[in-house]
């Protein structure tokens, strides 16, 4: 009898000790699940609050391209102001060029042909519509190609667009160094064009004045479905997409010059033969391409292609 009893004894305090254990082990799972979930949610929340800050402090110090009311600079033309026009209003051929302050193949197209284009608007033939946008801060990060294209804009309300922006295109920084993201530089290089650095100038500067025009024409820049800048177009072609027949300085100035001497004037339009077209090599490219830029304009050192014009 003892031996049954205790038999039936241990059996009772195996079950016990096994069902205590099991209660042990849900206790622990509980436990765990509940540490889980919690962690999980002080996840959610701290990245909920990481975005917070982020959305919260966007536009801080640096005024967004969004930011504030589109003031466009004096004198802009073109759809909705969008264009800074540099020669006379009446010239008979029109370039349109869509450009970067930060965009190294813009800096190269610029080399080659700026004395050209000056020539020609000098001679009353050529008038230039200069449409600034923002791709390499979108590509690269960094707020340089805004700065620079307000300070542009400011340049223009000064009446000293083309020397400043010629000034910007020569002392171009690399493309990994935003440097015109500086309103600093941007000043000091205001000094290298006469009358250009007045209080006015530096207000301009320094309070974003034309930001959100910029990024109104990089929205238009986006909704044109270029390929990348720079963009140039003769009388509303690309004059750099035959790479059979490459344009360069001398070309460009025939064409012009050309079609103004057969028609005895230089107020008529060029022909579609005259204007034959083809698009810069871009250095910002849209989104989903290849980082490996077309061929450079002739006479221009290649650039390398940096990401989306979706930015």
């Amino acid at each position: 009898m003892n031996d049954g009893a205790n038999r039936d004894a241990t059996k009772r305090s195996a079950r016990e000790r096994l069902q205590m254990e099991r209660e042990r082990q849900k206790t622990r799972d509980k436990r765990r699940r509940t540490l889980i979930v919690a962690a999980a949610v002080v996840g959610v929340l701290g990245l909920a609050t990481v975005v917070g800050v982020i959305a919260a402090n966007a536009g801080k110090g640096d005024k967004s391209a969004k930011a504030g009311p589109v003031v466009a600079p004096s004198g802009a033309t073109g759809k909705d102001a969008l264009a800074i026009q540099a020669g006379k209003a009446e010239a008979p051929h029109t370039l349109v060029v869509w450009e970067d302050f930060r965009c190294p193949a813009c800096k190269s197209f610029e080399d080659n042909y700026r004395d050209t284009i000056h020539e020609l608007e000098a001679k009353g033939l050529l008038k230039t519509e200069y449409h600034l946008v923002t791709l390499i801060d979108g590509n690269m990060g960094g707020s340089g190609s805004l700065k620079s294209a307000n300070a542009a804009a400011c340049a223009q309300d000064a009446g000293k667009f083309t020397a400043y922006h010629d000034v910007l295109f020569v002392n171009q920084p690399q493309e990994v160094d935003d440097a015109y993201g500086k309103n600093a530089k941007l000043l000091e290089l205001a000094g290298k064009v006469e009358g250009l650095d007045t209080p006015e100038f530096r207000a301009c500067v320094e309070d974003g004045t034309h930001n959100s025009w910029v990024g109104k024409s990089q929205d238009a820049f986006r909704a044109g479905k270029f390929r990348g800048t720079p963009t140039v177009q003769l009388d509303g072609k690309d004059i750099f997409s035959d790479q059979t027949n490459p344009m360069t300085p001398q070309k460009l100035k025939e064409q012009v010059e050309g079609t103004a001497k057969s028609s005895g004037s230089g107020a008529t339009k060029a022909s579609p033969s005259a204007s034959a077209s083809a698009s810069a090599s871009p250095s910002a490219r849209a989104k989903g391409s290849s980082k490996t830029g077309s061929p450079s304009p002739a006479g221009a050192s290649k650039a390398s292609a940096t990401g989306a014009a979706g930015d």
